[in-house]
């Protein structure tokens, strides 16, 4: 990752688009009028951002209660470290998990590494994706379990003042 400095505009870029980009068609236009830039400049310095790192991803943070997929968990494994890289590509791939990642254990309390989560609209539904998770991870898996969750907390990322 190249650093970036990031001058005046790049940071009105990132104040206008920080709580999400406008529902519009054209959202880089609006962005670029709240700025006070061209809009084709607005796009080469968002490009800029991400290939540097200082954006990771532009992308779209559904609200999943809003969509009807009310049964929510993330599962959490505890799988051996040799195999984590693979599984976590398997369990990823997956096209019912919308989180996948590693998270460092804490022992004696927290032994798991492997994180997924699933939505469903049922709890029979997240019931069934659990299960076809842990076809693929259990052969590796010392234990896991679920986290049911009940509502959102947050659905942000990092904010810069304005």
């Amino acid at each position: 990752m190249t650093h970036l400095t990031l001058d005046e505009a790049d940071r009105r870029i990132v104040a206008a688009t920080q709580a999400g980009l406008p529902l519009d068609p054209r959202p880089y236009e609006r962005v670029a009028t709240a700025v006070g830039i061209p809009t084709s400049e607005v796009v080469t310095r968002l490009g800029r951002m991400l290939e540097t790192g200082v954006v990771r991803r532009i992308g779209l943070v559904p609200n999943h209660y809003a969509l009807g997929l009310t049964e929510n968990a993330m599962t959490v494994w505890d799988v051996d470290d040799r195999e984590l890289l693979r599984l976590g590509a398997e369990v990823g791939a997956l096209d019912f998990v919308t989180h996948c990642y590693e998270r460092p254990r804490r022992p004696p309390l927290w032994p798991y590494n492997l994180f997924a989560m699933v939505h469903g609209t049922t709890a029979e539904e997240v019931a069934g994706k659990i299960a076809a998770i842990a076809r693929l991870v259990d052969p590796h898996c010392r234990g896991r379990d679920v986290l049911v969750s009940t509502r959102i907390l947050k659905k942000t990322g990092l904010r810069i003042p304005t």
